[in-house]
């Protein structure tokens, strides 16, 4: 799924596998947007930051072609912008930031929450790609460890793709599970009332990852609005570290 074509200038082309639903999954273009701006970057510059809007739903029996926009090369920082396309036009716009890693202080205030270890609990996994155990049966925050299942590496570009491509799962469990405090998270798709979509999406790389290892994802929705639900999430390694903050606006909608 990484492995995208050059197409022209900084432009690449990808596919992805077919869903249950029948369209991409938003954690896919992501991921592949990042990859294909991470290929017109030189390596020393590491993605610390990236936002992006899903326009239109995907089509998985089509190829993504992504346009990588050069905005700006600095001594420190780079900018890029991307647009997937597909034949009914863009389905996700994207800019990412990349630095090169400088000496500075290196503090954390962000804690993961009090949860059982992977290895205590079962896992549910709706693809064979991630797998994803749930940390808590109550209502309330997302709180699931999750890993990849195929190979990584030691890249630490892709290892970030990894994660753009597994940050896309949890933030519409917790925004269900404000709406629906009776409905634990993992079970919000069993005969769920409502149609949900995710609308933008960011993610700031606070530390490196190692995404074949278990990390914990956090997500609380901080409130709906006008079918808007607004999920922030915090990514932990399982000693700890703050790897990720991660946010989602997820729009669900009464099914009619």
């Amino acid at each position: 799924m990484m492995n995208l074509e050059p197409h022209g200038p900084d432009t690449f082309v990808g596919i992805g596998p077919k869903y249950p639903w029948g369209g991409l999954y938003g954690g896919q273009i992501v991921a592949q947007a990042l990859r294909a701006a991470l290929l017109t970057v030189d390596p020393k510059f590491r993605v610390h930051s990236l936002h992006a809007y899903f326009i239109r739903r995907g089509d998985h029996e089509e190829p993504i072609r992504f346009e990588v926009d050069r905005i700006r090369n600095g001594r420190s920082f780079v900018t890029r912008s991307v647009i997937a396309r597909q034949s009914i036009g863009a389905i996700l716009n994207m800019a990412a930031s990349f630095q090169i890693d400088e000496p500075a202080p290196d503090m954390q205030i962000a804690e993961p929450p009090r949860v059982p270890p992977p290895d205590a609990l079962e896992g549910t996994a709706w693809m064979q790609m991630f797998e994803r155990k749930f940390a808590s049966a109550e209502s309330g925050p997302a709180i699931a460890w999750l890993r990849m299942l195929d190979t990584v590496g030691d890249d630490r570009a892709l290892n970030a793709c990894a994660l753009a491509y597994m940050s896309d799962d949890l933030p519409t469990d917790a925004v269900v599970a404000l709406l629906h405090p009776e409905r634990k998270a993992g079970d919000w798709d069993v005969e769920f009332p409502f149609w949900s979509a995710s609308l933008d999406h960011a993610i700031w790389f606070h530390r490196p990852i190692r995404a074949n290892d278990w990390h914990l994802q956090e997500f609380t929705c901080h409130g709906i609005m006008s079918s808007r639900g607004l999920s922030l999430g915090h990514v932990f390694d399982k000693e700890g570290v703050h790897l990720a903050t991660i946010s989602q606006e997820v729009l669900l909608r009464d099914l009619r």
